[in-house]
């Protein structure tokens, strides 16, 4: 059995759609991220995103542990044009209520699906566990990119997994099975 120990980055603080956008996490609250850093196990290997603020949050929480390179597959969805805006501001509303009501095959424009995020991040994940068997994994990522493996180990639609909440340096912990995956715990904060 692997058990990945999900860990959403510090937070920015931004009040808009944030993917791809490299913004730096704050990581000023050392109590939480110390709670956060024992909480995890010590003999994982650590990889995150490749973006600030899961960069900066992994190696917050590292400490001896081997830290892996950053990958890019690990990423917030790719909102494309909807990229920094509001919710309110995106001109094409019935697009975006689309895009969180029915996720699966909808893009923004210039985007990335739901599907094509799942995908990314399953590949991902999956590549840590074939170059690292028998290893815990702590993978500092992204609300969606997080969400994406929920939906696997529930086993729900992607709408019913928006209803989980995933805070800024929490853990999930979902653990690989000969018979798929299961969640241990989701949203855990130390």
């Amino acid at each position: 059995m692997t058990r990945v120990f999900w860990v959403r980055h510090g937070p920015t603080h931004v009040k808009s759609m944030v993917g791809w956008s490299d913004i730096p996490a704050d990581l000023s609250d050392t109590a939480q991220i110390g709670r956060l850093s024992k909480h995890l196990p010590e003999r994982a290997v650590v990889i995150s995103s490749d973006l600030a603020r899961a960069t900066a949050t992994a190696d917050a929480v590292a400490g001896a542990r081997l830290r892996l390179p950053h990958d890019p597959d690990l990423r917030e969805i790719h909102f494309g044009a909807w990229e920094l805006q509001a919710f309110d501001t995106i001109p094409d509303q019935e697009h975006l209520r689309a895009f969180w009501d029915n996720p699966g095959d909808i893009r923004p424009p210039g985007g990335e699906s739901w599907n094509d995020v799942t995908g990314r991040v399953s590949n991902a994940i999956q590549r840590v566990m074939e170059l690292h068997p028998n290893h815990d994994i702590i993978a500092v990522a992204h609300f969606g990119a997080i969400l994406t493996q929920v939906q696997q180990a529930l086993r729900v639609t992607a709408y019913e997994a928006f209803a989980q909440k995933i805070d800024n340096l929490s853990v999930t912990e979902l653990h690989r099975r000969s018979d798929g995956w299961i969640a241990q715990s989701i949203n855990h904060l130390p």
